[in-house]
């Protein structure tokens, strides 16, 4: 598990290999993702927007950006968390994602960034 706190916001991410499969004549690893945000503040939070790097060993890196996560903005209150479970397909058997999720504190309305820590894809036959 990797794990990444800022302003009191705990980001834990949990990674597992789903399968292979070819698309477009090409054999491509599908990886899943379940993330954990834990509101450790005093304050009650909205997840706005995320932003990812993606990196393939086999490709450049590709950076996306988008509202919310998996079609939701969730308000995380004082002592709760949020939990998602998302995808990523690669070309490589081995790669990462780094990012950061762009919040609003509803007391004091300020916007803020809280990082979500690199975590790593890999095939479990493509490791020693």
């Amino acid at each position: 598990m990797f794990t990444q706190i800022t302003k009191g916001i705990k980001v834990s991410v949990q990674t597992s290999f789903e399968g292979t499969f070819f698309k477009n004549y090409k054999m491509h690893y599908a990886f899943g993702y379940t993330i954990t945000i834990e509101n450790q503040s005093k304050d009650a939070v909205q997840l706005t927007a995320r932003h990812w790097d993606i990196f393939d060993a086999l490709k450049e890196m590709e950076t996306v950006d988008g509202e919310g996560v998996v079609g939701k903005k969730p308000v995380i209150k004082p002592g709760k968390s949020h939990t998602y479970s998302s995808g990523c397909l690669l070309t490589s058997p081995i790669g990462a994602m780094r990012g950061h999720y762009e919040m609003v504190n509803f007391s004091s309305t300020e916007e803020f960034e809280v990082e979500i820590p690199t975590f790593k894809f890999s095939a479990p036959f493509a490791i020693n």
